[in-house]
């Protein structure tokens, strides 16, 4: 198969693999974080049945890019960790945290309080890490002979810091999306109160962040009139974002969490579109990363039989605990 082909394959498969996390991980961190926000116990016991079965699943889209980046473009995988490595250790200890929380709370009489507090904490830095660095990259990362020639804290900036805000509130959209899809009773009515004002505050830091960061909002203006067609994205996104309170105002369970995973996609086209074709913005192409065509050759056949395996494991866990919540998961 020809090495360009093989890259853009891989390169699709990476920006799949992305997207679905940020959807799938994304509204079980924002779980994690608005069970930060209550301290009704009844609420945190079923916040935590509703993604239980599902979490640590999710998760497995991070490894998927993880070991697509290192396999198939090493220098991306080289100058992105070198870029956040702070940022990165932090995503790990937020996950082990919190994925240690989650099964010892229920297990722990004497320290349950502790294991609340790293659950919610370990969901929050995670999601906020996560926004920070995206926003790190839509100001560009400085590369200088295939590696990485900035400083330990370039995400730490007016701009990401506002990237990790909005990602951490919509996070908790698409939590409270999940909460109002899967619960019945006092949860579903608690999670539908908050979601108009989380569309509210995503929206708010949006407006800000691009107010405050004249660079930022210059680049993306020039990507959007120079390629008229992806002004379509942000328009579909900001319908999404109003679709999702008209539904929670007449309570439609069925349509926020789909319309909020609409905003996230739309915002994750308009984010490839800005990036495109660079994969470390904006140095770096995707044609120029890519590993030697051997290497791709052999991911692709590894990738055609272990992908296909995890997105079934994915369909059958969420086919079998469809519908809403019948009692508590342990």
């Amino acid at each position: 198969m020809d090495p360009n082909t093989l890259a853009m394959f891989w390169a699709g498969i990476i920006a799949l693999s992305i997207l679905i996390y940020v959807v799938l991980d994304g509204y079980d961190l924002g779980v994690g974080i608005l069970f930060g926000t209550t301290k009704d116990e009844d609420y945190r016991d079923h916040m935590i049945a509703s993604v239980a079965p599902f979490w640590d699943g999710n998760e497995t889209w991070l490894v998927v890019v993880g070991a697509s980046l290192f396999g198939a473009f090493p220098v991306v995988y080289s100058v992105f960790l070198s870029a956040f490595y702070l940022p990165v250790l932090l995503l790990l200890f937020g996950l082990i945290f919190r994925g240690v929380a989650f099964e010892f709370r229920d297990r722990s009489e004497n320290n349950r309080q502790l294991w609340d507090w790293g659950f919610f904490l370990g969901s929050l830095v995670v999601a906020f890490v996560q926004g920070a660095a995206v926003g790190a990259m839509i100001r560009g990362i400085p590369v200088e002979n295939g590696q990485f020639s900035g400083g330990p804290f370039l995400w730490v900036a007016p701009f990401p810091i506002f990237c990790g805000i909005g990602l951490v509130l919509g996070y908790c959209l698409l939590g409270a999306s999940w909460l109002v899809l899967k619960s019945d009773g006092d949860l579903r009515s608690w999670a539908y109160k908050r979601i108009p004002w989380l569309v509210l505050g995503v929206v708010v830091v949006l407006i800000v962040a691009m107010a405050t960061t004249i660079d930022i909002r210059t680049r993306i203006e020039q990507t959007i009139f120079t390629r008229a067609w992806a002004f379509v994205f942000p328009v579909i996104g900001a319908l999404a974002l109003l679709g999702v309170v008209v539904a929670a105002r007449k309570q439609r369970d069925g349509w926020p969490f789909p319309l909020s995973a609409l905003f996230f996609l739309m915002a994750f086209l308009t984010l490839a579109e800005m990036f495109w074709p660079y994969m470390i913005p904006y140095s770096i192409t995707v044609t120029n990363a890519a590993a030697p065509a051997q290497s791709l050759q052999f991911m692709f056949y590894a990738g055609i039989v272990v992908l296909p395996v995890i997105i079934v494991y994915s369909a059958v866990v969420y086919w079998v605990f469809r519908g809403k919540m019948r009692g508590t998961y342990s």
